[in-house]
Parts: C-alpha cells; sequence; structure tokens
C-alpha cells in the first residue's frame, strides 16, 4: 500500500503556493471525503460544493460524519477577502444534493463577512429518487437548508442552466449533465453537474460525483472531449471514472478529494493502466492548487492548508 502511495505522488509541485500572489487557479481544498473547490481568477472567486458539514438533521448514526464548513469558511477568508475585508463570491454552484457537496453551504451563505451574486443549484426531486436514499439519508435536508439560507440573504437561485459558456475571469466556465433526462429513479450522483474550467488552451474537468451507473458518463465524454486535469468523480469509488470516460477524457493529471485510505484501489489502478497520469489526492498533499498561466501552462502546488 505504502509502495503504490509513493507511486502515485509524482514530483509535479513547484514552490509552495503563495497566497498573496493572484494566480488563475483551482483550490482543491483538503476536506476528507468531500468536495470544496475555489476557482479564482482576476480577483473573481467561485466556489463549487462547500464538503461536508457537522449537522446531522435526521440524527442518523450512520450520517455523524466529521464536517468541514469551518475550515471551508476559513479558508475562504484567508484566500478570497477582497479590500473591503469581505469575501465575494460572483457564484457558489451545488453539484448535488448530497451532504459531502452541499452540506457547508448554509454556514457559508450566512456568514456576514460573505457575499454571493448568485447560486447554481438544481432542483432536488424526491420523486425521482431511489428509495434507499430518501429513506436513509438526509438529501431533501440538506437541499432545504441551503435553499433556506439562500433565501434568507435573498440570493437569486439558478435551478434551469442551458450549458452556455459563460465567464469567471480569465475562464471560461460550462456546465454540463444540467438536464435531467432520467425516466427511472436513480440516486443523487446521477444528476450531479460537472464543471469545465478553460483558459488558453488549458481544460479542467471537475465531474462532482458523476458517475456511470445511469450512463452518464458515456454520455457526457464526447460532449467533453479531451482535458488536462481531471477531477475524478465521487472521491475514486466504484461505478465512476471507467474505462470509456478515461479513454475519451485522457487526463494529463487527476485529483482525487479524498483522504488516501478511503480511495478505491481498484479506479487508481485503471487510471495507471490506461493513461499512466499522476494521482494527486487531497488529503495526501494537504490540499491542492493547480494554476493556468498566461501560456496555458498548467502548475500544481500542495501543501495550501
Amino acid at each position: 500500500m505504502e509502495d503504490l502511495k509513493r507511486k502515485l505522488r509524482k514530483e509535479l509541485f513547484v514552490s509552495p503556493f503563495d497566497k498573496s500572489e493572484q494566480k488563475d487557479c483551482i483550490h482543491f481544498l483538503k476536506t476528507g471525503s468531500s468536495d470544496a473547490i475555489l476557482i479564482e481568477s482576476c480577483g473573481h472567486f467561485a466556489l463549487v460544493d462547500a464538503a461536508e458539514d457537522n449537522d446531522n438533521p435526521r440524527g442518523f448514526e450512520e450520517l455523524a460524519f466529521k464536517g468541514y464548513e469551518e475550515e471551508v469558511l476559513q479558508y475562504l477568508k484567508d484566500n478570497a477577502r477582497s479590500g473591503d475585508g469581505r469575501v465575494h463570491l460572483d457564484f457558489i454552484l451545488g453539484t448535488h444534493s448530497h451532504s459531502d457537496h452541499i452540506g457547508g453551504f448554509d454556514t457559508i451563505i450566512l456568514d456576514d463577512d460573505v457575499v454571493i451574486e448568485k447560486a447554481f443549484l438544481k432542483v432536488y426531486k424526491e420523486e425521482q429518487i431511489r428509495d434507499k436514499e430518501i429513506t436513509e439519508w438526509d438529501n431533501k435536508e440538506v437541499y432545504e437548508q441551503m435553499v433556506n439560507a439562500l433565501n434568507i440573504r435573498n440570493i437569486p437561485i439558478i435551478s434551469e442552466m442551458n450549458g452556455e459558456p459563460f465567464m469567471l475571469g480569465n475562464f471560461k466556465i460550462t456546465l454540463f449533465n444540467t438536464v435531467d433526462i432520467n425516466t427511472e429513479k436513480v440516486g443523487e450522483n446521477d444528476n450531479s453537474l460537472g464543471v469545465l474550467v478553460e483558459k488558453k488552451g488549458a481544460r479542467i474537468f471537475l465531474s462532482g460525483d458523476i458517475d456511470n451507473k445511469s450512463k452518464d458518463e458515456e454520455r457526457l465524454a464526447p460532449e467533453i472531449g479531451e482535458i488536462d486535469v481531471l477531477k475524478v468523480g465521487h472521491h475514486s469509488y466504484r461505478f465512476s471514472t471507467e474505462e470509456k470516460w478515461l479513454k475519451t477524457l485522457r487526463p494529463k493529471v487527476c485529483v482525487v478529494t479524498n483522504d488516501y485510505e478511503r480511495c478505491d484501489m481498484n479506479t487508481f489502478e485503471r487510471i495507471e493502466k490506461i493513461l499512466s497520469c499522476p494521482i494527486l489526492i487531497t488529503g495526501v498533499e494537504n490540499g491542492i492548487v493547480v494554476a493556468v498561466d498566461d501560456e496555458g501552462k498548467v502548475e500544481y502546488y500542495n501543501e495550501i492548508m
């Protein structure tokens, strides 16, 4: 296990990340087995997912996870504070209604030092979700907590998206999986948004928890095309990052938002076999920044938290 760990940690990283130096970059925070990703360009910021939270609204023992909402909030204040002393986010985006992705948003939204222009969040449709998630998980509760917080702050919610690109500073942003096409009950991962970030030919895809249970990877891969960096879907777990997906996207580097001990080694072996590309793990690297310079060159930093 340790030999594989050393093998996966390639010597990609340049000098320590200087948060005072403004870059066009994507910050992958260290938040256990959950996602919190800050996009930064030309003084503009956006937050994709906000990690697991400490709430357990249904009181289920198996849902009593460690939350990271305070760590995410502090990271924003340390790295995205504007001249007025407040954090200004052009947008926030919840990829889907699972607590390890949107659980921390209500804390961030309601903080007096955070200003948010708009939120991208698909409507959670419980009637389309498999029974297990309805009875044993807290999808509806975390979704309602986020929506209620947005309403309290009068932040517009964009729930219907057309996939048209838009700009965040120097980055072109395109959203994928914006329309629900499922005719049968699915898991909420099947509704996960993906975010393509582009600059000067560099292409980085944040795949949320997109998997292939409903053939989403096979459907979306040709639309996305080849990329430079892949945020591996669903923290590397089963049913994501399958062979056709990897062969179509062909990333040069994969980033996994997880602790090493919880990663799926079968997924790592598949990536290694098909691509032989570096795999960077947020829990190993203490967070990761992927930066794109003005020539489209991609650089990597670790030890950001």
